[in-house]
């Protein structure tokens, strides 16, 4: 089939140069940002790129250059709120630094898929991979994977990678249950995230501490998925035990779940049981009652994972893991033991 009328092209530099009446290389040195450019010079270039539309050729720049700008995003917890806040802020923050970011989203995580991510990513010539996960496969491969290229793990174990991002998963659980035990309570039931999760584990490990600390014997965590099914199934054998008056959920997912089961034993929220969850997803101010969280400061942590990528890329050592402070919020789920 053919078609009348001249063939439509790309402009090239040397279009540029044409209508701005200026050479190849001044062109050149104008889209890389030379200074040494006369203002009225830089103006017609200028003038002359947008009139047509022209667009740098960024493959040959960095195959001159050496550098591609391209930060590499796997994606692994496509299905929760945080994970999916961090992975969204990156991408934000990349190209607000002048760089593109290639990204996976993982529906599942495998060493094997992690494997084949980062093989793709290596094809794509990334400077640099962020990893966004919390699962210890993903912690493994940073450690070990053999490749020249660095790979930031955020919101993974934080002792057991050189790059790394993340909140303070203790601290942000030692302010839940102390909120609970200053609100009279003798115990505190936790319903722990995936064990294979290390922020499920760092979050453990600080509702285990800061009941230790008011010398209180923890009882047996309950792990469940990072679901309300996996809350609800907990809170119906929770609900059995009148002895538990304060639930601290590792999720607020995993809360939502409790709440049903609570509700449908008759066990009132907060007036027999409080509740604390973690995160502070959009819609826990809007539960019945208002969820009591822990709230996670998503977007600090996606920009300041990007950071860490381009101190990577630049060839910079990697700092100390610096945690993110967590913040508690205190909504209407909890309140002062039915035993004060």
């Amino acid at each position: 089939m053919r078609t009348d009328g001249p063939e439509l092209r790309a402009p090239v530099m040397a279009d540029v140069a044409r209508l701005a009446g200026v050479s190849h290389q001044t062109v050149s040195r104008v889209v890389n940002g030379h200074h040494s450019i006369r203002p009225e010079t830089r103006r017609r270039v200028e003038q002359a790129i947008t009139q047509l539309g022209y667009r740098p050729n960024t493959a040959a720049r960095a195959l001159v250059k050496g550098r591609t700008g391209i930060l590499g995003v796997i994606g692994a917890g496509s299905a929760h709120f945080g994970p999916t806040s961090i992975q969204h802020t990156i991408e934000d923050a990349a190209r607000e630094a002048g760089l593109f970011a290639s990204t996976i989203s993982l529906s599942e995580v495998t060493r094997e898929m992690l494997d084949q991510s980062v093989e793709h990513m290596m094809s794509q010539l990334v400077e640099a991979i962020v990893i966004v996960a919390g699962q210890d496969e993903a912690v493994e491969l940073a450690r070990n994977h053999p490749t020249h290229v660095p790979v930031v793990v955020v919101e993974g174990d934080l002792s057991r990678a050189r790059w790394t991002v993340g909140v303070d998963q203790v601290a942000g659980s030692r302010m839940a249950v102390r909120h609970l035990l200053d609100l009279g309570h003798a115990d505190v039931a936790h319903v722990a995230g995936p064990a294979d999760w290390s922020e499920a584990r760092a979050r453990r490990d600080g509702w285990r501490a800061e009941l230790v600390a008011h010398g209180r014997r923890p009882r047996e965590p309950v792990h469940v998925p990072w679901s309300a099914a996996g809350g609800y199934e907990a809170g119906r054998r929770l609900a059995t035990d009148p002895s538990v008056t304060a639930v601290f959920a590792a999720s607020d997912q995993i809360a939502l779940g409790v709440l049903r089961a609570l509700h449908e034993a008759g066990r009132r929220v907060p007036e027999d049981v409080s509740l604390v969850g973690f995160d502070d997803i959009p819609e826990a101010g809007y539960l019945l009652p208002p969820l009591t969280t822990v709230r996670q400061d998503f977007p600090a942590v996606g920009r300041r994972a990007v950071q860490l990528a381009q101190v990577a890329m630049a060839g910079g050592a990697a700092p100390p893991p610096d945690l993110i402070a967590p913040e508690l919020v205190v909504r209407a789920s909890t309140t002062t033991s039915p035993a004060v």
